[in-house]
């Protein structure tokens, strides 16, 4: 026993503890076969998928002698099995190998946490005898502890390559939003992304447009949120991203950009996702903002003549719900000097404080009004620092991301 303890306490994958552990208990007890069956709490299963001739077998706890063990975590001694009503003779059938004794002992680890169940099979001599059943307890005890220290280290560097492998993700998505923002004349930009986990739902991006387009340093503009947080929704809104550069690179017009990309995300995303998206592209010579916005709603048109903030609605469903979904024609948004266009994903407005209430349209609006004759970056920073003490230590449930463009004020 000594020996097998000093081997369980060594280093190895699953698979081969488990190896070890049948190999032990068939030395020790001189049994013909053994298995280990670990234990599925969330479907109070045993199931192995180590087992000397037999590929993996699952069953309920409910049913055969193993499960009586799992049950009442005492070790089950069989002199003979097929005169016992308890022997699941189905086991033996599948196998063609033919169980004359039995020995199952629980697996118990720390806590009292059932991790499974050794069996072995066939002792040499005929039965398994009252010495044989006290050394089966000791050697369970032991594998148990072996079991879950496993387990502890195998998830541990799943959970390291996990975390590796979102952090590459998250470098990939930081990596795509501008670094800078381009320049308008007579303009102003300033943008902020946050995502709640290490790669989030939310992008901005925002575009030089073309000669092609005719409108002297004209920019386009993207504010996107998909569904939920997380891997999932940082692929969709990368791919938004990506189809719109190469649509502005062909010199698509708003609406081929919009119906376009909407096509494409309702042929790749599953019923119950979309990402909701605004596209607008700003004329600096004409001084207003054509817009479509799929879902992405309320947006904030800042007025600085009288201190005013409208609101307005999304003009069109959320991308991806359907093929070619209703878009009302809405007129190009008049920037009049000193003017923002504030556009923020719900993770803003829908932030709550520890009394469950939400930051709230109202409060973006107050922000803006409160700090409207400074630069657009201060603007965004102030709203920040609002929300967050608004938020008092609450912590962040969706990703948070803005973009905020400013007329400058005529000299």
């Amino acid at each position: 026993m000594l020996e097998v303890a000093r081997q369980l306490s060594q280093p190895f994958d699953l698979q081969d503890l488990l190896s070890q552990i049948i190999d032990a208990g068939r030395e020790i007890l001189h049994a013909d076969r053994g298995s280990v069956f670990l234990y599925d709490s969330k479907r109070k299963e045993l199931y192995t998928v180590v087992a000397h001739g037999v590929k993996e077998i699952r069953f309920s706890i409910e049913k055969g002698i193993a499960g009586e063990c799992a049950r009442t975590r005492k070790v089950v001694n069989v002199p003979d099995c097929y005169a016992d009503p308890r022997f699941n003779q189905e086991i033996d059938s599948k196998t063609g190998y033919r169980a004359r004794c039995m020995i199952p002992a629980p697996l118990g680890g720390i806590d009292d946490e059932l991790v499974g169940v050794m069996q072995l099979l066939n002792n040499e001599s005929g039965r398994f005898d009252l010495q044989d059943e006290s050394m089966a307890e000791l050697i369970a005890s032991q594998a148990a502890s072996a079991i879950q220290r496993v387990k502890l280290q195998e998830d541990r560097i799943e959970r390291l390559k996990l975390e590796r492998e979102l952090d590459v993700a998250r470098r990939i998505q930081m990596g795509v939003l501008p670094k800078t923002l381009p320049t308008c004349p007579g303009y102003q930009l300033a943008s902020f992304s946050e995502p709640a986990e290490q790669t989030g739902g939310d992008i901005f991006d925002v575009v030089p447009l073309p000669e092609s387009y005719g409108i002297p340093g004209g920019l386009l503009m993207l504010l996107a949120d998909a569904t939920g947080h997380g891997v999932g929704p940082a692929l969709s809104v990368t791919q938004v991203r990506a189809m719109l550069r190469i649509g502005v690179r062909l010199s698509a017009t708003l609406e081929e950009l919009f119906q376009h990309i909407n096509a494409q995300l309702a042929d790749d995303l599953s019923s119950d996702r979309f990402v909701t998206a605004f596209l607008g592209v700003i004329d600096p010579v004409k001084h207003q903002v054509i817009y479509v916005s799929g879902g992405q709603a309320p947006l904030l048109h800042y007025h600085a003549a009288d201190n005013r903030c409208e609101w307005l609605d999304a003009t069109t469903l959320p991308m991806g719900v359907m093929a070619e979904p209703p878009m009302d024609e809405v007129s190009p948004m008049a920037m009049k000097p000193g003017d923002m266009l504030v556009l923020l994903t719900d993770g803003i407005y829908e932030y709550q404080n520890p009394a469950n209430v939400q930051f709230g349209s109202k409060r973006v609006g107050e922000s803006v009004a409160r700090n409207s004759r400074e630069a657009p970056q201060h603007v965004m920073n102030q709203l920040l620092a609002d929300l967050h003490v608004f938020a008092a230590g609450a912590p962040q449930a969706d990703d948070i991301t803005g973009l905020i463009l400013k007329r400058a004020v005529e000299a």
